[in-house]
């Protein structure tokens, strides 16, 4: 019997068409998966994107200012000036590729990274340049590229260029980020208060693109930065600038600090380095390390600056008096080592006041071993060194570790400043408790921050810590006086006023550490007037070629400033002034 082909075709057409609607089936499940599920977010944005503006509100960087006293008002430092950038909404662009190439050509960029940066829907705000020129924004809106639009932008502008550069820093550009930040000095410790908070609106749009009134979506309010008022006064730090640089030049140095510190408060009245920079043309500048502030970040072998620190622990705790005396050999034998006075005399009996007036190794020595090498580091801390002073600047610690393993040799060059590192900083912060009864005051520089809301934060003085007895303050003030009365402090002399300080000429380390021939940092602490401090005042020189001792370079040009601030602060003279 012969079958009935007309079934099996039937049957078999059944089936393809039942296979094909199942693969049609899945092929649209799957396709809707895509997007739905997988790019379901991306186009979602997309539709938004054709119906809403976006727009990141930029916040004002806060200003930092002086608050002077011979100013009315106050003076900025650093303010800022409005200037545009160009900037895309990925979402909004019709054509990538024909919107890359107008900018490049008008912006004189690579047309490939633009288009990179423009074709990432992903983003609301994509900067594509900032600092527009006059010419440059108009040529872009001649050729009304939608998704391309212009927001206002502050631009960092410091008006009293070099001014204290160190300190304040400057905005820039920190690697592949594209927004400014600080990099140095105040601008970078206090960047996140200076920077503000960014916002943003977003809202419906109509077909021409307008913002529809009334139908916004989100809106969140930029948040401006505050404002610091700095406690430095414009024209002691103008004079210790000038000074300065006088100082560093003639003597053929290569570098120099000062600092001015009130000793009641611990505000900073100057804060001066040279070499400085104008941070208004930052980029200029060829050697980066002009931009550290060596004041807070310089680490030295301080010298004989630090036979103070020694002589007045060993007084507080009992162990010498200004009349103690010991016989100067002109050298003590530490094992194999030998330790001699600078001049490489022997001197006799010899007391503690002529041990800081002539500033003998010898003698600080002698200091030491009454004391002990663990009352002596005790000091040393309760001093502040190998810690960080407070200051609102970033700063180094300096290095005390030679005095962990208590090798004899690193106590008795430590007692006379080699073999430690300390900064500027925190070796005038360790005379501050002679100017002011034995209390240590934490230095600052910010006197207040004003908030966007008008709310003032005032820094308050804060008393670290009574380092010394006022007894001790008080014997150590007349020794540091006989220092610049009779000793190598006398061209730090003021006529007509009683100064207080000590030299210091210390030996520089090189990459062997071996202490390097014919090269030394000078540098002079002082105080004035001593029966009522005004200021503590710390001056250094760095390397100089022209000169050997810290008294034909640091002293005087520590006498010059001390002059000019005593006049500036009209104190009247509390001795005769020879002559009158």
């Amino acid at each position: 019997m012969i079958s009935r082909p007309e079934k099996n075709f039937f049957n078999s057409r059944s089936s393809f068409l039942t296979a094909f609607l199942l693969f049609l089936f899945l092929v649209i499940a799957a396709r809707l998966f895509y997007f739905q599920i997988i790019k379901g977010s991306q186009f979602k944005q997309q539709a938004e994107a054709q119906h809403n503006i976006y727009q990141k509100l930029l916040p004002s960087r806060g200003e930092i200012k002086l608050a002077d006293q011979t100013a009315i008002g106050t003076i900025p430092l650093a303010t800022n000036s409005k200037s545009y950038l160009v900037y895309a909404v990925p979402h909004d662009i019709i054509n990538p590729s024909l919107t890359a190439a107008g900018l490049a050509t008008v912006l004189q960029m690579d047309q490939k990274d633009i288009l990179l940066k423009i074709s990432d829907i992903t983003k609301k705000y994509v900067p594509i340049k900032k600092q527009l020129s006059d010419l440059e924004q108009q040529q872009i809106k001649n050729l009304a590229m939608p998704g391309i639009y212009f927001d206002s932008e502050d631009t960092r502008v410091y008006p009293e260029n070099n001014l204290l550069s160190q300190v304040i820093g400057f905005v820039g550009y920190s690697g592949q980020s594209t927004q400014k930040v600080g990099l140095y000095g105040l601008e970078r410790y206090f960047e996140k208060d200076l920077a503000g908070t960014a916002g943003a609106f977003e809202a419906e749009k109509d077909t021409s693109g307008a913002w529809i009134y009334g139908t916004t979506l989100n809106e969140k309010a930029a948040q401006d930065g505050v404002n610091l008022i700095l406690t430095i006064d414009k024209t002691i730090q103008f004079q210790a600038q000038s000074v300065l640089a006088d100082t560093v030049t003639k003597n053929g140095a290569d570098s120099g600090t000062a600092i001015v510190v009130n000793p009641k408060t611990g505000a900073v009245l100057a804060m001066a380095n040279y070499p400085d920079f104008d941070p208004n043309q930052f980029g200029k500048v060829t050697s980066p390390g002009v931009f550290n502030n060596t004041a807070v970040m310089g680490n030295y072998e301080p010298g004989s600056v630090f036979k103070a620190i020694t002589m007045a622990s060993a007084i507080d705790e009992g162990k010498v008096a200004p009349d103690t005396t010991y016989t100067d050999t002109g050298d003590v034998a530490v094992g194999p080592f030998h330790i001699h006075n600078s001049d490489n005399k022997a001197h006799g009996v010899t007391t503690m006041t002529q041990v800081l007036d002539w500033s003998y190794n010898t003698g600080a020595v002698y200091a030491e071993q009454q004391l002990g090498n663990q009352d002596f580091y005790s000091y040393i801390k309760k001093f502040g060194f190998g810690q960080q002073t407070g200051i609102e600047l970033p700063e180094t610690k300096g290095d005390l570790s030679n005095l962990k393993n208590d090798n004899q040799t690193n106590y008795f060059t430590s007692s006379f400043g080699q073999g430690i590192t300390v900064t500027p900083m925190q070796m005038l912060e360790s005379y501050i408790p002679f100017a002011n009864g034995g209390k240590m005051m934490k230095p600052y520089i910010v006197q207040s921050k004003i908030y966007p809301d008008g709310r003032t934060e005032n820094t308050q003085p804060q008393v670290v810590s009574q380092v010394i007895s006022q007894k001790t303050a008080s014997t150590m003030d007349a020794m540091l006086v006989d220092v610049v009365e009779n000793g190598y402090g006398k061209k730090a002399a003021v006529p007509g006023y009683y100064i207080g300080g000590k030299t210091g000429t210390a030996q520089v380390a090189g990459t062997n550490g071996r202490y390097l021939e014919n090269d030394n940092i000078g540098s002079f602490i002082g105080f004035a007037p001593v029966e009522d401090p005004k200021f503590v005042m710390l001056v250094r020189i760095d390397h100089p070629r022209d000169a050997s001792f810290a008294e034909t370079t640091a002293v005087p040009a520590w006498g010059q400033l001390a002059q000019f601030i005593l006049n500036y602060y009209h104190i009247p003279p509390s001795r005769a002034i020879p002559g009158k």
